[in-house]
């Protein structure tokens, strides 16, 4: 019996899924695969709360399919291997996936593809992680933006909400009809983590501008690892938002603006976007390093904003600016080492928005804030937390002995670092 498989990877939804969707509409009956990539899962922590949650999602959709007589496939294992053996279990006339669009992702697809067609598979990619994918925004000329603010207009003038609908309900009748034992955490050799993905809300997002910048407030949506997994789609939220949401819908842009910078300078995840920051000397030093990760800088929103990543694997978005410019600029550390830590710690990392991000900090990446741009986390504090709510809720020590003296004079620290960004360009010889 032939069938068809859908290979879910960054979209973990029954719903509003058109990999899915579109295979269920096809004659051939449906199964549907999840791997986990031994290349990706080597990497992770054995508690690792990324993992954990992608495995509870799993769980809750093959329960969905259980009802209706089918399950989900579950490998671990190199991809390129995985596939080998299914087909030699399976009679498969097509692999349906939706995009995705990291470098390692576009070389595992690539590789999987050319498999596939060796073997008679037909390979179908969609597009579905985002409204606009890499080549659907241009500038007049064809060249990709680098700027945001002329991406986002560009993008803003080619949308319609009534063109970007989720998918109708799709039909199930066409699933495969198997009955197979997921793979548990314990035999992909991990344990769940006690770090949880909390559920998003869009209850807050007509108050998002004024809100977002006060991490006490708590007004964020939590949405970003959700959709960085996929568990709700771009479509349905937008179709959620109001006029008034224009903020909000720019954070969601941001997102398909740093993707699709990715897509065409893959060169940015180890290089810095302006290569003449490359020729900037970074202190790097491993000890003022160790205390930024810890949260022992004696700077209170920086160490309250690592305290928090630290322990719950969240930061917020304003923090998040205020303690990645600090390591660049007070500590003249290299904004990988930071960007990388990130990787480690976020619940909702991203390579592109956190590459991104990263270098916006730094001042090193595509419409970055210009490296003589230093925030002052003294100012930010009072600015956003004069209170000290934030502050204190993961500083418990603020008041104590035990709290550490700030590790740089900002003033100093300031100065340092406009001397050796500014030496670094001007030694850039190309």
């Amino acid at each position: 019996m032939k069938i068809s498989i859908c290979w879910f990877r960054r979209d973990l939804r029954l719903k509003d899924n058109t990999a899915l969707h579109m295979a269920l509409a096809n004659e051939s009956a449906v199964l549907p695969l999840f791997i986990f990539d031994s290349d990706i899962l080597k990497e992770l922590p054995e508690d690792d709360a990324r993992l954990s949650f992608i495995h509870a999602e799993i769980s809750s959709m093959d329960a969905e399919l259980t009802k209706k007589g089918s399950s989900f496939l579950t490998k671990h294992g190199s991809p390129l291997e995985i596939w080998s053996e299914i087909l030699k279990e399976y009679d498969v006339e097509a692999v349906y996936i939706n995009k995705d669009y990291e470098p390692y992702a576009l070389k595992r697809d690539k590789e999987v593809a050319a498999f596939l067609a060796e073997k008679g598979v037909q390979f179908r990619p969609f597009k579905d992680q985002v409204i606009f994918e890499e080549n659907d925004v241009l500038k007049n000329d064809g060249k990709p933006y680098t700027i945001y603010t002329p991406f986002k207009n560009k993008w803003l003038s080619q949308f319609d909400k009534n063109e970007h609908l989720p998918l109708k309900d799709s039909n199930f009748d066409n699933l495969h009809q198997t009955d197979i034992d997921l793979l548990s955490l314990k035999k992909l050799g991990f344990t769940k983590s006690s770090r949880i993905v909390k559920p998003f809300t869009l209850e807050e997002v007509d108050e998002y501008e004024i809100m977002r910048n006060f991490p006490a407030k708590d007004g964020t949506s939590y949405l970003s690892p959700h959709l960085r997994f996929g568990t709700v789609s771009a479509r349905q939220i937008i179709q959620k938002l109001k006029s008034n949401d224009a903020v909000f819908l720019s954070e969601l842009i941001w997102r398909e603006f740093f993707m699709q910078i990715l897509f065409h300078f893959p060169r940015v995840v180890s290089e810095s976007f302006r290569p003449k920051y490359d020729a900037i000397k970074w202190r790097n030093n491993t000890q003022d390093f160790e205390r930024w990760c810890e949260g022992e800088t004696g700077y209170p929103m920086v160490d309250a904003g690592m305290r928090q990543l630290n322990q719950t694997g969240y930061m917020h978005n304003r923090v998040r600016m205020v303690v990645a410019s600090f390591l660049c600029k007070h500590l003249l550390i290299d904004w990988r080492w930071g960007e990388a830590y990130f990787a480690k710690k976020l619940l909702d990392y991203d390579l592109s928005a956190n590459n991104g991000n990263w270098q916006w900090a730094a001042g090193t990446g595509c419409d970055a804030a210009p490296y003589f741009r230093i925030f002052n986390p003294i100012e930010q504090l009072k600015k956003f937390d004069k209170d000290l709510i934030y502050t204190r809720k993961w500083v418990k020590n603020l008041s104590e002995f035990s709290y550490p003296q700030p590790m740089v004079d900002h003033k100093g620290a300031r100065e340092r670092a406009l001397g050796a960004y500014k030496e670094g360009i001007n030694s850039y010889t190309g």
